[in-house]
C-alpha cells in the first residue's frame, strides 16, 4: 500500500511585482523640538560662560553643563531632583559658595536648587492631572508659626520702617519661607514608600561621609568642603575660619559651624539606628546590623570633633526619649555605649573632659556660661539679663523679624547662641507660642501616631520615633544656638518632617486606619 507524501516547501507561489519598501521610522517631532531646545539653551550657556567667566571658571562650567547633560534622565526627574537637593544640603556649606553669576546678590546653590524644584513642582501640579497635591500634615502648625512671624513685624512696622529695617524684615520672612518650601517639595516628592526609606538612607550615608571628613578634618585641619571651589564652578564667599577646643581643632565639616555640624549629625543616629533593623540592604540581619553599626559609631566620632556640648545636650534628650517610651530600647543603647565611652574617655582624655565631665562641675559650667557680658562671644547666661531687659520692653510682639542683624556692617545687636530667647525678641512672646507649636506639634501628632495607629506596625512606628527623637533633639538645641541662622541642620529637620508628614498621611498603618474610619460611615449610609 503506497502512501502519498505531501509536497515540499510552499505550496503558494510569492507574489510578483517589486518587494514593498520598509516604511521609515521618523523622529516623533516633540522629541525633535526637545533636541532643538535643549541644543539651543547648550549653545546660549556656553557663549555665555566663555564671555564672561575666567577662563577656569568657564571650563568648569562647561564641564558641569556637559555631565549635567549627559545624565540628563537621571538628573532631571524627581528622584534625581531630590537627590541634588539631598547633595546640595549636605556637602556645599552656606553662606560660603554662590554660583559665579554676576548678579546683584549671591546666588547660592541651595536656593537655585529649591527655586527650580518648587517652579518645576508647581507647573507640574498645574499641568499634570496625575500629580496631585500630598497632605502635609503639619500644614497648621506651620501657618500658625509664620503667622506670629508675620504678625510681629505687622506689629513693629512703623518702628521697622522709621529704623530703616523695613526691607530687611521682609526679606528675612521671605528667606524664611524659601527654607521652609524644603519641607513642601520633599513631601510632594515622597510618593511611595520606596522613595522614603531612600531618602532616610541618603541623609544616613551622606551624614556618615560628613563625619569622616569631619574626623580627616580634626586630624589635619584640612577641611574638604572648603575647597570645592577648585573643582566645581563656585565662587568664594567666606574665607576660612577655626575654632579650637579641648587641645585641637574643631571641625566644621559642611556646616557652618562646630555647633551646627554635630547637631545635624546628631539628629541623623536615630535614623541609622532605625536602618540597622529596617533597611532594604544587606539583605543579612548580623551584615546590616554591623554596617549601620559602624555608620552610628563613625556618626558619633564625627559628633565629637566638633567638641560642641549642645550635642551633648541632643544626645541626653534622645536618650533620655528612648528610655520614657521605648525603655528596652534606652536600655539596650546605653550597654552598646558604655564600652566606646570607656575606650574615648581612654584614648582623647582631654575631648572628654570638655564634652561630659564639664556638666558633673556645676559651678565651674556656670561660671563659663556668664563671661564677657554685653560682648560678642559671651556666655549664653550673661546674655540672658540685656536681652530680658529689652524684651519687657516689648513682651508680646518683640521688635519685628529681622529687626536684629548681629554679623556684618549694619550690625545692630548681640550673638545670642539660643533660638528661643531671638525668637522671643524679634516676635515676643506671640513668636515663641508659635515657635512651640511648629515644634511640638509633629512630635505629639508623631507619637501618637507610633503608639496607636501604628502599633502593630513596628517597621513604621519605629522609623516614626526615630523621626521624632531627631526633632526632640533639634529642639533641645533651640536653647543653645542660633538654630534658624543655621540652615543645614533646618534643612534636614525640613526633610524629616516630610518623612513624618507621609507615616501619618500616606504610609500603610495611615491608609488602613483611614479605611477602617470610612468603612462604618459606608455601613450607615
Amino acid at each position: 500500500m503506497s502512501t502519498i507524501q505531501a509536497p515540499r516547501g510552499p505550496t503558494t507561489t510569492p507574489p510578483t511585482g517589486p518587494a514593498p519598501t520598509a516604511p521609515r521610522h521618523r523622529a516623533p517631532r516633540p522629541r525633535i523640538a526637545r533636541q532643538t531646545v535643549a541644543g539651543a539653551i547648550v549653545a546660549v550657556v556656553a557663549v555665555a560662560v566663555v564671555l564672561l567667566l575666567p577662563p577656569l571658571t568657564a571650563g568648569a562650567t562647561l564641564l558641569t553643563v556637559a555631565l549635567l547633560f549627559l545624565a540628563r534622565r537621571l538628573v532631571f526627574s524627581w528622584v534625581g531632583g531630590l537627590a541634588v537637593l539631598v547633595a546640595v544640603i549636605m556637602f556645599v556649606p552656606v553662606r560660603r559658595y554662590a554660583l559665579p553669576i554676576p548678579l546683584p546678590f549671591a546666588l547660592e546653590p541651595y536656593r537655585v536648587v529649591l527655586i527650580v524644584l518648587l517652579v518645576a513642582l508647581v507647573a507640574a501640579l498645574a499641568l499634570d492631572r496625575t500629580r496631585t497635591w500630598r497632605p502635609v500634615a503639619f500644614g497648621w502648625p506651620i501657618g500658625i508659626f509664620v503667622a506670629t512671624l508675620l504678625l510681629s513685624i505687622i506689629a513693629n512696622g512703623p518702628g521697622l520702617v522709621a529704623a530703616g529695617l523695613a526691607s530687611t524684615a521682609a526679606g528675612a520672612l521671605l528667606n524664611f519661607l524659601i527654607l521652609l518650601s524644603t519641607f513642601y517639595i520633599a513631601r510632594q516628592l515622597l510618593t511611595t514608600e520606596r522613595l522614603v526609606l531612600g531618602l532616610v538612607t541618603a541623609l544616613v550615608w551622606c551624614g556618615t561621609i560628613v563625619a569622616v571628613l569631619a574626623i580627616f578634618e580634626r586630624i589635619t585641619r584640612i577641611n574638604v568642603f572648603w575647597r570645592l571651589a577648585t573643582v566645581l564652578p563656585l565662587k568664594l564667599l567666606a574665607d576660612d575660619s577655626e575654632t579650637f577646643r579641648a587641645g585641637g581643632f574643631r571641625s566644621y565639616g559642611s556646616a557652618q559651624h562646630p555647633i551646627a555640624l554635630s547637631v545635624m549629625l546628631a539628629m541623623l543616629i536615630p535614623l541609622a539606628i532605625y536602618l540597622a533593623q529596617y533597611a532594604r540592604r544587606p539583605h543579612n540581619d548580623l551584615s546590616r546590623r554591623l554596617l549601620y553599626g559602624g555608620a552610628v559609631a563613625v556618626l558619633l566620632v564625627g559628633v565629637l570633633t566638633a567638641v560642641s556640648r549642645t550635642a551633648v545636650v541632643v544626645l541626653g534628650v534622645m536618650l533620655l526619649l528612648a528610655l520614657l517610651l521605648r525603655p528596652w530600647l534606652g536600655v539596650t543603647l546605653i550597654a552598646l555605649s558604655l564600652p566606646a565611652f570607656v575606650l574615648g574617655f581612654l584614648l582623647v582624655p582631654k575631648m572628654f573632659d570638655t564634652l561630659f565631665a564639664s556638666f558633673l562641675d556645676i559651678d565651674s559650667l556656670i561660671a563659663s556660661q556668664e563671661t564677657s557680658p554685653g560682648m560678642t562671644g559671651a556666655g549664653r547666661l550673661a546674655d540672658l539679663g540685656p536681652a530680658m531687659q529689652q524684651v519687657v520692653a516689648s513682651p508680646f510682639f518683640g521688635t519685628g523679624m529681622g529687626s536684629r542683624i548681629v554679623v556684618g556692617d549694619e550690625a545692630n545687636a548681640f550673638i545670642l547662641d539660643n533660638q528661643v530667647l531671638g525668637t522671643l525678641m524679634e516676635s515676643g512672646a506671640v513668636g515663641v507660642a508659635g515657635l512651640a507649636v511648629f515644634l511640638l506639634t509633629p512630635v505629639v501628632m508623631l507619637v501618637r501616631w507610633a503608639f496607636i495607629t501604628a502599633r502593630d506596625e513596628p517597621r513604621y512606628a519605629l522609623l516614626a520615633f526615630a523621626v521624632t527623637a531627631a526633632i526632640v533633639g533639634y529642639t533641645a538645641a533651640l536653647f543653645f544656638y542660633d538654630a534658624f541662622g543655621f540652615y543645614q541642620t533646618f534643612f534636614v529637620l525640613c526633610l524629616l518632617l516630610a518623612v513624618g508628614a507621609w507615616l501619618l498621611t500616606e504610609s500603610p498603618p495611615a491608609v488602613a486606619a483611614r479605611a477602617a474610619r470610612a468603612a462604618p460611615a459606608e455601613v450607615a449610609r
